[in-house]
């Protein structure tokens, strides 16, 4: 497990020393083409009761610009169901100069059709001078779901539907060492109350839930994070790296279930292919490591819950689920309108985790797809992302996102 883990960390030590070295271009965070539209545009054609917000100061004067995209809309996936959403996302800049990096705010609102409540509010902030990086992750969940054992061979028709309530307050703030490279300190948080099955279970089985999860889960730790990040814009980017380490230790006299450790290894690169086109090439290797204890089940490395909840296009949240897990993913990203309007993507990932009682990565789950995107904001680069995935043994089904999915 060590030795693994020692191997991950050179590996990504080598992808921050070839994001050094690489040249990315460095254009305003927001976009300004004279021929892109975006659905505001359309709809002005028809209507003035949508508004596009564009607020800037004079010329002479230090500029700054705010961007705001919201949509409400109705739609389908493999973990909610039918369900309703409204999701807005504010970006901006804190200053004037090219090289500041393009801060942002989203939340959203969903009701499903599975009885699912999800509010999250995250931020992204940038200081003047890209001097700080302020990241907070709020969520509220109240989450009908299904779970399916652990390890990589688990049986699709064997899950188990359970409901519980989820809070999640992640707070941390980065200081500059060195061009785009920052570190700095954070408090996570997280509980899960009100853990219960919705099926009706055999007394084994019963058992057994009750042992790996109980009636509810604590966690709150410290983390420790360390940031590269070359991009200018955090909510399309179409050059730079990205390459995030957090290393979280939880604690009882926090007010932890209990003492853990987990180290996470978010690693993004993005190209443009061809290099003279708008086109873009985007690669994403994720590693999700317990490294000592017995974190709380639902905080175990699993399909579909990371931060963002976009891993493992193809399977339905919660799918996989290990002590550690591997992930890769590729997308490329191409325009199917002149003006933007219209993209599309095709991507393909590969996922694997081990069991609780193993360190040998028992299972190779594969997915692939392809997707549309709808302009949204034109200034900011937001997306309607509205995909379709397929996995192994007949999984398959539509996944949506404000904002690309990495």
């Amino acid at each position: 497990m060590y030795r693994k883990t020692v191997f991950i960390l050179i590996l990504n030590l080598i992808l921050v020393i070839i994001g050094f070295a690489q040249k990315d271009s460095m254009n305003s965070p927001f976009n300004n083409r004279p021929d892109e539209r975006d659905l505001s545009d359309e709809i002005h054609l028809l209507t003035s009761r949508f508004k596009h917000h564009h607020i800037t100061k004079d010329s002479t004067e230090k500029t700054k610009e705010y961007h705001l995209s919201y949509v409400p809309a109705a739609g389908y996936t493999l973990q909610t169901g039918f369900a309703g959403i409204f999701s807005a996302n504010f970006a901006f800049v804190n200053d004037s100069l090219p090289t500041d990096k393009l801060s942002n705010v989203s939340s959203s609102i969903t009701y499903s059709q599975y009885n699912q409540t999800i509010i999250p509010l995250q931020a992204d902030i940038w200081t003047k001078n890209n001097k700080y990086n302020i990241v907070s992750d709020n969520r509220y969940i109240q989450y009908p779901s299904d779970i399916y054992g652990l390890g990589g061979k688990t049986d699709p028709n064997k899950g188990i539907t359970i409901d519980f309530t989820g809070i999640k307050l992640h707070e941390t703030v980065l200081k500059e060492i060195n061009k785009n490279i920052y570190a700095g300190l954070g408090i996570y948080y997280d509980q899960f109350i009100n853990i219960k099955a919705i099926d009706s279970l055999s007394n084994r089985t019963n058992n057994r839930f009750n042992k790996e999860l109980g009636s509810s889960e604590n966690a709150t730790g410290v983390a420790f994070k360390f940031l590269y990040d070359s991009r200018l814009n955090q909510i399309n980017a179409s050059n730079g790296w990205y390459i995030n380490t957090v290393l979280r230790s939880n604690y009882k006299f926090l007010g932890s279930n209990s003492n853990w450790q987990s180290l996470l290894i978010d690693a993004r690169k993005y190209f443009h292919f061809p290099h003279s086109s708008r086109n873009v090439l985007s690669f994403w290797n994720l590693d999700w490591l317990t490294l000592s204890g017995k974190p709380p089940y639902l905080l175990l490395p699993s399909t579909g819950w990371d931060d963002q909840y976009n891993t493992g296009r193809g399977y339905i949240q919660g799918r996989f689920r290990g002590n550690n897990m591997y992930y890769f993913e590729s997308e490329y990203r191409f325009a199917l309108s002149h003006n933007g309007l219209f993209g599309g993507v095709v991507f393909a990932n590969a996922e694997r985790f081990s069991t609780e009682i193993s360190t040998q990565f028992n299972s190779f789950a594969p997915g692939y797809g392809l997707g549309l995107r709808l302009k949204l904001n034109k200034f900011s680069g937001t997306n309607l992302c509205i995909d379709y995935g397929f996995g192994k043994d007949g999984s398959r089904g539509f996944f949506v996102n404000l904002g690309e999915v990495f």
